[in-house]
């Protein structure tokens, strides 16, 4: 035996009902944290400072960690829960600002700081993500900026000595022209003297 039409209907409409509100009920739980990293990867100079820039979203109280990770080990750099504590590592403790979406700056970096960043956030009812940021250090090259001064004090030391040269040649065929100018004059007038005793 078949139900009517109009119950079946109410039962769908019944059904369609209660599943968007499970489904509303299921989205205002607590729970569930989404991490952001705009810049994945960081090229910076030795003492230069750089923004571990991220940011997060969640329902709850959201702890967050950030950990550097490079090729001397793991070192913890800083943990806060937002709006309570905030446990800075000693050997960062007077390079590091931290901010409310999650992001730290990390102050006069040097070599060992180039490694890897990870970024924990993890909500009060226990659900976390992950964040990873690369940052690279370069030290500024003080031998190619050395090598062009030497190079051009070369080159001006060179051209001051050509300078010096060929104003000496100058000088010199000035004289040889003046002398071989008097000697003619007077060679000249040597022979007309001998004309004129004639």
């Amino acid at each position: 035996m078949r139900p009517p039409r109009g119950c079946r209907r109410r039962g769908v409409v019944v059904g369609t009902v209660t599943l968007c509100l499970a489904a509303g009920w299921a989205l205002q739980t607590p729970g569930g944290v989404s991490l952001t990293v705009p810049q994945p990867n960081i090229n910076a100079t030795v003492a230069q400072n750089i923004l571990l820039s991220v940011e997060y979203s969640c329902r709850g109280v959201a702890t967050v960690e950030w950990k550097h990770v490079s090729s001397w080990g793991t070192t913890r750099i800083v943990e806060w829960k937002s709006g309570n504590y905030v446990n800075i590592s000693v050997v960062y403790k007077d390079r590091v600002t931290i901010f409310e979406n999650g992001s730290i700056q990390l102050l006069n970096v040097g070599m060992r700081d180039a490694g890897y960043y990870l970024v924990t956030v993890t909500e009060e009812y226990g659900t976390n993500t992950y964040g990873t940021i690369i940052v690279n250090v370069y030290e500024i090259i003080y031998e190619d900026i050395h090598f062009v001064a030497v190079l051009f004090a070369f080159l001006a030391a060179v051209s001051a000595i050509l300078i010096c040269f060929m104003w000496l040649c100058n000088k010199s065929l000035h004289l040889f022209q003046k002398t071989t100018h008097k000697l003619s004059a007077s060679t000249t007038e040597e022979i007309e003297l001998e004309t004129i005793e004639c």
